[in-house]
């Protein structure tokens, strides 16, 4: 059985790792972006496909992320 302080360690270190799939995802986003001029308008329908799936794998992970903080603050 896991104490306390091992399970806000686990509890962080998955705050983490939502932390840093976010931020993948972002700059896959922005990677695409850049490399079409910076701008949705320049993408090509299959570009721009992929652009929204990122994009909602990106709400999804910052939705992940933003729940562990909340219930991390309220530890």
């Amino acid at each position: 059985m896991l104490d306390d302080t091992q399970k806000r360690v686990n509890f962080v270190q998955a705050y983490r790792d939502a932390q840093l799939a976010y931020e993948k995802i972002d700059e896959e986003l922005d990677t695409l972006l850049q490399s079409k001029g910076g701008h949705t308008k320049d993408l090509s329908d299959d570009d721009y496909e992929r652009y929204r799936e990122l994009a909602h794998r990106r709400d999804i992970a910052y939705n992940h992320m933003k729940t562990l903080e909340r219930a991390l603050l309220d530890e």
